[in-house]
């Protein structure tokens, strides 16, 4: 009777650390996956960037054709692409705020030229005209809007694993393994303001 007990209570404890390592294993790809889904969604931001980034060159020479002695508002979008395109942030960089707000800060200078180099248009009546320039424009406001649209996922994505690596238990076999918390994407300071355009 005793070895029965004892063969009962060897199976039971066999069985529950066989529970907690298949929990174990099921917490760690999730969080894995969940790690891998914030990687995928920054890459996507990227995309947009890039994307905006291209279209760039294409409505500088445009703009250039019509109003070449704004010279000044040119090199500002030539030069702000140049630095945008110099900051390329690695998976590991997305655990640290600063540098998503130095990346946010400097994609925003972009943007700011851009709106710059947009308002200039208006004093040109044959540049609001030309063909190529209105669908280069509307490529950007189709871009500048993708770019929204990915932040946003990003930042959900974030949430999800940020969540599922601090709640218990899933934060003992966070800290074992080495999952840390995601930065959220945040707009600069002052970046709700529009820019104030002025020649």
């Amino acid at each position: 009777m005793k070895r029965t007990g004892l063969i009962g209570c060897g199976a039971a404890i066999i069985l529950i650390v066989l529970i907690l390592v298949i929990w174990g294993i099921s917490s760690y790809n999730g969080m894995v996956n969940l790690n891998e889904q914030v990687n995928s969604s920054w890459s996507q931001v990227e995309n947009q960037y890039q994307r905006r980034t291209d279209l760039i060159p294409n409505l500088v020479n445009t703009v250039k054709g019509y109003a070449s002695h704004e010279r000044q508002t040119l090199e500002a979008v030539i030069n702000a692409r140049a630095r945008a395109t110099s900051i390329n942030l690695t998976p590991e960089a997305l655990n640290d705020p600063k540098a998503l707000q130095r990346f946010d800060q400097i994609q925003g200078e972009l943007s700011s030229a851009l709106s710059r180099l947009l308002a200039v248009s208006e004093n040109y009546p044959n540049l609001k005209a030309n063909e190529n320039f209105n669908k280069l424009q509307d490529e950007l406001a189709g871009t500048e809007n993708r770019i929204a649209v990915e932040r946003q996922r990003f930042n959900t994505v974030v949430q999800d694993y940020n969540v599922r690596i601090k709640r218990f238990p899933g934060s003992i076999f966070a800290g074992m393994f080495g999952f840390h918390e995601k930065a959220y994407f945040r707009s600069t300071t002052g970046s709700e303001t529009p820019p104030k355009v002025e020649f």
